[in-house]
């Protein structure tokens, strides 16, 4: 099991913002002089939209998933002083410091369950890390998928893990099941289900778990709004996952039931 780490660039260029998405992420060149999709600490769902994007990416990438690459970018004070867009200004200057980037995958196509390219054991896959995160935005509506080099690839996780908006409702987890798997745009296309599960039990485990959500950074953990430690927080993401991904098979089952 490779235990991956995320590299750390600055942002040198603001280039286009995809308004499309209301956190307004934008097309930004890294020092590496690669460009990539920036998602802000300071837009709506400020860092727990971060660490959702960085845990779900990272377990897509862990079990096989196409994923772009994630890195950690900084954001310097006073970089946006130029910028002519009011809004988009402020955004800037409310994410000084570390942001998450996406590597930008140029020429890609957004997904379109009519006739976009989905094999059966990517979309399977897909269908159990969405239900095991708690994802509740791959709908046909919002697919959050796109086609590159005639491959399927995943962006966009900062909707799951739901339950750490309150986390002064955490007091431990048990399993619920996730009904809003329902509508996921990959539902009908994941037709080997039982397959995908034994590839994920051989490349998920707790120490992969800890050592993702040990990649987060630490000021993203703050939050003035509960008393809960930052490493209370790091073992409820542990605990979370451990638990969901241990009912793997019951998980399995809810996607089958609601596919007949």
């Amino acid at each position: 099991m490779n235990l991956v780490d995320i590299r750390t660039i600055d942002v040198v260029q603001y280039r286009i913002p995809l308004r499309e998405g209301g956190s307004l992420p934008a097309i930004v060149l890294g020092s590496d002089d690669f460009q990539y999709v920036l998602k802000f600490r300071g837009a709506g769902q400020g860092t727990k939209a971060l660490i959702a994007e960085l845990i779900g990416g990272e377990i897509a990438r862990a079990i096989g998933l196409k994923m772009p690459e994630l890195v950690f970018m900084n954001l310097i004070k006073n970089f946006g002083q130029s910028e002519g867009d009011e809004e988009i200004q402020d955004l800037l200057k409310f994410s000084v410091g570390l942001n998450l980037g996406l590597h930008y995958l140029s020429g890609a196509i957004t997904y379109d369950p009519l006739v976009s390219v989905a094999d059966p054991m990517s979309a399977s896959k897909v269908v159990l890390l969405d239900s095991m995160i708690n994802n509740i935005d791959r709908t046909a509506k919002n697919t959050n998928l796109l086609n590159w080099n005639k491959e399927l690839w995943l962006i966009d996780h900062g909707a799951s893990l739901y339950f750490h908006h309150n986390w002064n409702n955490w007091g431990g987890y048990d399993y619920k099941p996730f009904p809003m798997i329902k509508d996921h745009v990959l539902l009908e296309r994941a037709t080997e289900i039982p397959e995908a599960v034994e590839e994920i039990k051989q490349s998920m485990s707790k120490e992969l778990i800890e050592h993702i959500v040990s990649l987060i950074p630490e000021d993203w953990l703050v939050d003035k709004n509960t008393t809960m430690s930052t490493d209370e927080k790091r073992q409820a993401y542990v605990e979370f996952l451990s638990v969901r991904l241990s009912n793997i098979d019951l998980i399995a089952k809810e996607i089958s039931d609601v596919q007949k």
